[in-house]
């Protein structure tokens, strides 16, 4: 393999880079090329300020075989450290990108590459958000060993998911008897209210500006989002909803309440599943229960389209078990020189 550094994202390679994440264990939506170079412009919406650009691509002749997206940063007083791209806290799901049979060597001449002259000097290599099915954490663990590094790796959040059956009666049996009732209910309370209803999904790149605002506006009246919603932030949310719209697996769906919006999903439509990022509720229509209505329409929707997981991605929150889901887990593997 041929190894390169890149302190600039290299457009010339950004069909071949997705292309190779879609060939790669952990085909997710945000390891794609514009993902990460939207991540980047904002330096993960201001969490990283001083990262300098790391990103080593491996050929063999002129077919892309491996990229590790990462970044150099000292942060906080931190030992010289390589992070991926997208860490740690607005890219769920994160990996070194090459496919099942080129990894076990990708990984080995990428730590040789990384001590190599010229590289810039670092003292640990810390990855979050490593999902815990990837080859990739056992490979670096033995990688550790045989250079002698420290290594350790811990759990980071629980990344709760629903297997869905294909079919709405059906996933409905299969979750508990009160949650079941409670969808029931809650849908037909609001039908029977008399209100003039809707739910809808974004597909007009015209309206995309407008409609991502009022979806901010709804995360904003939730206090703990609202600090985590720096200017960097809600920058960052325009940009990526944008690029994910641009590369054709946005869904933005909001349910509307006599003309309000009441409650709001940013969705990742992607590989036969869908990938709940973010969402935000009208509290002035709490009555109705918008936010769990919006889900269970969702839900609906990707049953009887043969969607196969709804991903909640990271976060323990009561209500996603209530739905269902199961638990499994990102982690972080961190070796240390």
């Amino acid at each position: 393999m041929q190894f390169k550094l890149h302190h600039e994202f290299p457009f010339e390679l950004a069909n071949q880079w997705d292309q190779l994440v879609t060939e790669s264990k952990c085909d997710v939506p945000f390891l794609r090329y514009y993902c990460m170079q939207t991540w980047w412009e904002t330096r993960g919406g201001g969490e990283w300020p001083d990262a300098q650009l790391m990103l080593i691509t491996a050929q063999r002749g002129e077919a892309l075989v491996g990229i590790a997206p990462l970044f150099l940063t000292s942060r906080k007083k931190m030992k010289p450290t390589l992070m991926l791209l997208g860490s740690i806290e607005i890219f769920d799901y994160l990996d070194l990108i090459a496919r099942d049979d080129d990894m076990d060597e990708f990984i080995d001449e990428l730590l040789d590459f990384l001590v190599s002259p010229g590289i810039p000097e670092w003292q640990v290599l810390d990855l979050y958000n490593i999902i815990d099915y990837s080859p990739t954490l056992n490979l670096l663990k033995n990688q550790a060993q045989k250079h002698s590094w420290d290594f350790l790796l811990e759990p980071v959040q629980p990344s709760p998911y629903i297997a869905l059956p294909g079919d709405w009666e059906t996933y409905l049996a299969g979750i508990k008897k009160k949650q079941r009732h409670e969808i029931r209910r809650k849908l037909r309370r609001l039908e029977e209210t008399g209100a003039a209803w809707r739910w809808y999904i974004v597909d007009d790149a015209n309206t995309l500006e407008r409609e991502t605002e009022d979806f901010i506006e709804l995360m904003l009246q939730d206090e703990s989002k609202a600090q985590f919603l720096s200017e960097k932030m809600q920058e960052h949310m325009r940009k990526m909803a944008r690029c994910s719209f641009n590369e054709g697996f946005l869904q933005l769906s909001f349910l509307e309440i006599d003309g309000q919006k009441a409650a709001g999903k940013m969705v990742f439509d992607y590989r036969d599943q869908l990938w709940a990022y973010n969402s935000g509720v009208n509290f002035k229509l709490g009555e109705y229960s918008p936010g769990w209505i919006l889900l269970s329409l969702l839900l609906q929707w990707a049953n009887e389209r043969d969607y196969k997981e709804f991903d909640f991605m990271r976060g323990d929150e009561e209500y996603k078990y209530r739905f269902g889901a199961v638990d499994r887990y990102v982690m972080r593997a961190r070796l240390t020189r």
